[in-house]
């Protein structure tokens, strides 16, 4: 009869002796033999002889899964009196099965947890191989098992969403549909998956012209109607939807009003070292491809003496480069120049998902406006919150008067020295208002 504890991979284990610690007895001055033989029985009882087991990959089964939660959520801690979370697996099957997605769903929570093998951290380049040892003290026995696919999944929250159960409502739907109709639906479904584009808008077309009134539709009309209503309309002069960098309206200094925590993830700063590295091993590198704004600052990182406020900016200085060189890549007058720009995994990634809406074509002006933001956001923080705006102008490629629209929209106010312009962040955020035109 088969162990419960034994693995699903017990026929491909090779199992070795770990070789025995040989212990000598050393001969000291002043010491009985009694308390000699004492401390050996004590080392031979902390020894344990154990028998190694590596376990190879199935290619029919999911290898254990690792992971681990970023916000600190700890289940282990929550359980309790309560249900232990509950853990779903998906695997996509276009993709020869190397995709996977964790989500875990603590009971009672409105928030769960998501990770997956090909986004994030994972989307970057990994050198190393991870394994999992299990240590059966009463067995005497570890096993070594791979883990699926090499990777550590980072678990990140999200809002669950709700989601209705499309394949019964489809199924109580047609129970109560003529042959008739169930020949239109099924048609219907043949055009919208293997159709031409004619099929498809002239399904669209007559869905259309034959829709009934539906009681549903109309109170969630009325719904929205209500709430644009009694929000929208009610501050529209006051509330503007502004595209920039997330930011704390409320915070008492400048470093909270736009947090750099918030900007760059944790998982990023590892493959934002670049410039740290320069600085640190202050080796004759041509700094020629870094912009102006970043070669002009290099002198003043060198004459840091923290060490962590010296990493921080050179994180920043770095980001800062490869967004620069990110619209430069989606610009006609700045392509050459970043054409052979080699971009982190994971930066690229943000990259797109922040300043593109697909991954062919030009940014359209909004991101490109949020772009612009995030660098002179960036810029800020490197320059103590009082910057010179017209290295980074060089580098964005565009003018000053253009440029300054960006920082007053982002709460800096103009200065000017004896020869020199500055734009200084003030606390708290106060952004321009739309000016109207009184009526006579």
């Amino acid at each position: 009869m088969v162990d419960e504890h034994e693995n699903d991979y017990m026929d491909e284990e090779d199992a070795f002796k770990t070789p025995q610690l040989v212990k000598k007895n050393k001969k000291r001055k002043n010491k009985s033999t009694s308390e000699t033989e004492n401390r050996d029985e004590d080392d031979d009882a902390a020894t344990i002889d154990i028998s190694v087991k590596q376990i190879s990959e199935k290619p029919d089964r999911i290898p254990p899964i690792v992971a681990y939660f970023a916000s600190g959520y700890d289940p282990s801690s929550q359980s309790g009196d309560r249900e232990s979370p509950n853990v779903t697996v998906y695997r996509h099957k276009a993709e020869s099965k190397k995709r996977l997605e964790v989500v875990v769903s603590p009971p009672g929570s409105s928030v769960e947890f998501v990770g997956s093998n090909y986004t994030g951290e994972q989307a970057a380049r990994q050198t190393c191989v991870y394994t999992l040892g299990v240590l059966d003290k009463e067995a005497q026995t570890l096993r070594i098992l791979p883990i699926a696919h090499n990777k550590v999944f980072r678990l990140e929250p999200r809002v669950k969403k709700e989601t209705v159960n499309s394949e019964a409502a489809e199924s109580a739907v047609t129970t109560e549909l003529s042959e008739k109709e169930r020949q239109i639906k099924g048609r219907e479904k043949l055009n919208s998956k293997f159709g031409t584009k004619s099929a498809i808008n002239r399904d669209k077309k007559k869905k259309a012209l034959n829709l009934g009134a539906d009681p549903d539709a109309q109170d969630s009309d009325d719904r929205k109607l209500a709430e644009v209503n009694s929000s929208a309309l009610e501050s529209t002069d006051a509330n503007v939807s502004r595209n920039i960098p997330p930011h704390d309206v409320s915070a008492t200094t400048p470093g909270k009003a736009y947090p750099i925590e918030k900007i760059i993830d944790n998982g990023e700063w590892t493959f934002l070292r670049d410039i740290y590295k320069l600085v640190q091993h202050e080796t004759g590198t041509s700094t020629d491809e870094y912009p102006v704004f970043v070669r002009n600052r290099l002198h003043r990182l060198q004459e840091i003496r923290d060490e962590t406020e010296k990493e921080t900016v050179s994180v920043v200085l770095s980001l800062l480069t490869h967004l620069v060189k990110f619209k430069d890549l989606n610009s006609l007058d700045g392509f050459s120049s970043a054409k052979n720009h080699k971009f982190p995994g994971i930066i690229r990634q943000k990259c797109k998902r922040l300043f593109k809406d697909s991954d062919q074509g030009r940014m359209p002006n909004d991101k490109i406006n949020l772009l612009i933001s995030y660098v002179l956001v960036l810029a800020l923080h490197v320059d103590n919150f009082k910057t010179d705006p017209e290295d980074i102008a060089k580098d964005l490629r565009i003018s000053q008067i253009e440029l300054r629209k960006h920082l007053e929209n982002l709460g800096c106010k103009y200065s000017r020295d004896k020869s020199n312009t500055f734009y200084s962040l003030h606390v708290p955020l106060k952004f321009p208002q739309i000016m109207r035109k009184r009526r006579r």
